[in-house]
């Protein structure tokens, strides 16, 4: 994801020469081939995502697209005044980009684990919150994050995710992607943790088990219209998410099924469960640990 957040930005920034990249001193094989051909519109503030935040905010007041790019907790939770007060609060045009989702860095423990984020993000005000599940809609959300006016958050994998997609038409900020049709169950992924997502789903076939799929790379706005179809049409909605069930994704959805008159559906969370990793491994390994593979959501779905 990250290597197509660069090329999609490269392509952008040509055409605008408005659009700038700050960076906290990282991403160097990944950067690198945005610097070399755009070096007047990159800056390398050094490890302070505080100062870099408020850098961006003042050049986004000044006129410029300002793109912020680090890992995990980084460019986020490190820096959350500035992103809350010189950003969001002026409606500032900086775009928040994070490399490493949920347990990409698992090796390199709860510091670098970015499992609070969504939850942060989704209650400022105004921000716009994506996490984007494959290739094709990283560069979809790339591209939508640019023509957005305000402070956005772009919440991305590291690389190796699954392709979901061939093209997507029609791509909007707030709308979900459809994946499959299926009946009784229906699973809303968001994030790189879909194939995890998609996994369930196929072992849930072998079992007669034929559950809908769909991928949210907007968390905020979500998706109200299609979780009221959803929920009177399918008797069970399950979220998936890289991330703490308190404040996230799934509770995004909550909050849209606690509104509705008439919807049936119950709701199952699947993420981490209000706790810190104190586990260091792989992030295959950590989300099997904490409930999140596709054979531990295929178990809470046969038990429903």
């Amino acid at each position: 994801m990250r290597d197509t957040f660069v090329r999609t930005l490269i392509e952008i920034a040509k055409a605008d020469k408005d659009v700038h990249l700050l960076t906290g001193d990282l991403g160097f094989g990944v950067l690198k081939p945005y610097w070399e051909q755009l070096p007047k519109q990159f800056t390398n503030v050094g490890i302070a995502e505080q100062n870099m935040t408020g850098i961006a905010a003042g050049m986004a007041l000044s006129g410029k697209t300002v793109f912020t790019y680090s890992i995990g907790n980084f460019p986020t939770l490190r820096c959350l005044e500035q992103i809350r007060n010189d950003c969001a609060y002026h409606d500032a045009n900086v775009k928040i980009v994070c490399v490493g989702g949920g347990f990409v860095y698992g090796s390199l423990g709860m510091s670098h684990h970015a499992t609070e984020d969504l939850a942060i993000m989704r209650a400022l005000p105004s921000m716009v919150v994506m996490a984007p599940g494959d290739l094709m809609e990283a560069a979809a959300c790339t591209h939508a994050i640019y023509e957005h006016p305000g402070t956005c958050y772009l919440r991305l994998g590291r690389g190796g995710e699954q392709k979901i997609h061939d093209s997507i038409v029609n791509f909007q900020i707030g709308k979900a992607l459809k994946i499959r049709d299926g009946e009784k169950v229906v699973i809303f992924s968001t994030g790189g943790i879909f194939d995890e997502a998609l996994g369930a789903v196929e072992l849930l076939n072998e079992k007669r088990i034929f559950p809908a799929l769909y991928t949210f790379p907007t968390v905020k706005p979500i998706d109200k219209e299609l979780i009221t179809e959803c929920s009177n049409e399918y008797d069970l909605i399950v979220t998936v998410e890289e991330h703490n069930i308190i404040g996230g994704f799934g509770s995004a959805v909550s909050e849209v099924l606690s509104e509705l008159p008439n919807g049936r559906a119950r709701q199952i969370k699947i993420g981490l469960n209000d706790t810190y990793s104190c586990i260091v491994g792989s992030q295959k390994y950590l989300r099997n640990e904490y409930g999140m593979s596709a054979e531990k959501i295929a178990e809470r779905i046969e038990m429903f």
